[in-house]
């Protein structure tokens, strides 16, 4: 999914999935920080039995307040080579 930059569209885009992805399911795997600086890995499945995306999001902090987030996925494929896991 992409979205315009900016906190309605943000909003708007997290409506429109949840509606979309009623049972999605949203696990934190490894969280980093570095003074206003976070990283969020985690995994992502949108529906029951996929096997999901890995997704990452980068957040910078001003204070309390969220001012930047970037964020990235990349599919988990379920006949990947990679016998090790996507974590």
């Amino acid at each position: 999914m992409f979205t315009p930059s900016g906190l309605s569209a943000l909003q708007s885009a997290m409506i429109e999935a949840d509606e979309k992805f009623p049972n999605k399911k949203f696990v934190i795997k490894h969280v980093l920080g570095d003074n206003n600086l976070f990283a969020v890995h985690s995994h992502l499945i949108l529906n029951e039995g996929d096997p999901g995306l890995v997704t990452m999001h980068l957040f910078r902090f001003n204070g309390d307040k969220i001012v930047e987030m970037w964020d990235l996925s990349q599919q988990i494929l379920p006949d990947s080579p990679n016998k090790d896991g996507a974590f």
